[in-house]
C-alpha cells in the first residue's frame, strides 16, 4: 500500500485543499491514530490510518462530478490572496463536499469547467498524454483571411515552447472582428492567446464550449450541474456514478 502525506491525504480524502490541511496540521487541529499531528508531511496509508480533524473522523466522500459555465471575471482557485471572485463562488449554498477544479480557465475566459473530489479521474482528464480534445470560441479583433488562417494552424514558438492548435477554422465575421473555433489537445499556459499574440491577434473573448464528448449546451453563465454517469465515463475511465 502506498503511503501518502498528512495533508495531500485530507486534500485526497476531499476534506479541503493541501494548503488549508497544512496550516490546520501545524495549528495542532489534526490527529492521526489518536495523537496530534503537526508534521503536513507524515506519511499515512489512506486504507488504515485513523485521521480526525478538531474531533471529526475523516473518511472518502462519495464522488462528485460537476460542470460550471464559468462567467467572466473569476478565477480558478479556492481563495485569492488578492480577494478577487472566484470560480467557487457559484457554488454559494450548495452543500458539496471539497471540490477541485479539472484543469483550468484563466480570469478573462469562459465557459466549460470541471470540478471533482476523484483525483485519479481529474488526472487522466488533464493528462496530455490522453490528447483529449478540448474546443473553444474565440473572438479576435481583426479580420483573419485564410493566409493567416493556415499560418494559425502551422503553429507557433513562444518563448523557447512549441505552441499548436488540433483545429482551427473561422466561424463568422464581422465588419472588425472574427469568430474563430479552436481545439486544443493540450493546454499550456494562455495557449491560444499566445499563439494569437504571436500573430498580433488581440482576443476578445474566449468560451470553452467542450470537452471531449462532454458539450456546455444550453447551461446558464454562473450555472453548474452534476455529470450524468454515461458523462463521467466517457471522460475519465476510473469516475464513477456516485453523486
Amino acid at each position: 500500500m502506498a503511503r501518502t502525506g498528512l495533508a495531500r491525504a485530507l486534500s485526497k480524502l476531499g476534506f479541503c485543499s493541501r494548503s488549508q490541511a497544512a496550516v490546520m496540521i501545524q495549528s495542532g487541529k489534526v490527529s492521526l491514530n489518536g495523537r496530534v499531528c503537526r508534521d503536513p508531511e507524515k506519511p499515512v496509508l489512506l486504507e488504515q490510518d485513523k485521521i480526525v480533524v478538531e474531533g471529526q473522523s475523516v473518511k472518502a466522500p462519495e464522488h462528485r462530478y460537476l460542470m460550471l459555465n464559468k462567467p467572466r471575471g473569476l478565477v480558478t482557485t479556492a481563495s485569492d490572496e488578492q480577494g478577487r471572485d472566484t470560480v467557487f463562488s457559484c457554488f454559494e449554498g450548495a452543500s458539496l463536499p471539497h471540490l477541485g477544479p479539472v484543469g483550468r480557465l484563466d480570469k478573462a475566459s469562459e465557459g466549460l469547467l470541471l470540478f471533482t473530489n476523484d483525483t485519479v479521474w481529474a488526472n487522466q482528464i488533464t493528462d496530455p498524454a490522453t490528447h483529449l480534445p478540448k474546443t473553444y470560441h474565440v473572438q479576435v479583433s481583426g479580420l483573419v483571411d485564410e493566409a493567416l488562417l493556415a499560418r494559425l494552424k502551422a503553429g507557433v514558438v513562444d518563448q523557447g515552447e512549441r505552441l499548436e492548435l488540433r483545429a482551427i477554422q473561422i466561424l463568422r465575421q464581422g465588419e472588425k472582428n472574427t469568430w474563430l473555433e479552436i481545439t486544443l489537445d493540450e493546454g499550456k499556459n494562455r495557449h491560444i492567446r499566445r499563439v494569437m499574440e504571436v500573430h498580433g491577434l488581440e482576443v476578445l473573448r474566449l468560451f470553452r464550449v467542450s470537452i471531449g464528448s462532454l458539450e456546455l449546451g444550453n447551461l446558464a453563465k454562473g450555472s453548474w450541474r452534476h455529470l450524468t454517469p454515461t458523462e463521467i465515463q466517457a471522460l475519465g475511465s476510473s469516475g464513477d456514478s456516485k453523486r
